[in-house]
């Protein structure tokens, strides 16, 4: 069954890929749990990748780490 045309996206998911993304701020967001700092907080994103992601996933839910070093290489 497919999700409403007005659901949030997933922010557990890559808006990319739909693969985990392993966002530490949403677990913490999501268990209560403080979290060491995400992974992406030390990468650097090429610009282009953020223009990928679907206008209604923007600012909801991070890319992965897998597409991020797709776009490196």
């Amino acid at each position: 069954m497919n999700a409403p045309a007005n659901a949030l996206p997933d922010a557990t998911r890559c808006p990319l890929c739909g693969g985990d993304n392993r966002c530490a701020m949403e677990i913490q967001r999501a268990t209560g749990e403080v979290q060491p700092p995400c992974w992406c907080v030390g990468t650097t994103f090429d610009p282009d990748l953020f223009k990928r992601i679907p206008d209604a996933a923007r600012g909801q839910a991070c890319i992965c780490a897998a597409c991020v070093a797709a776009a490196r290489s």
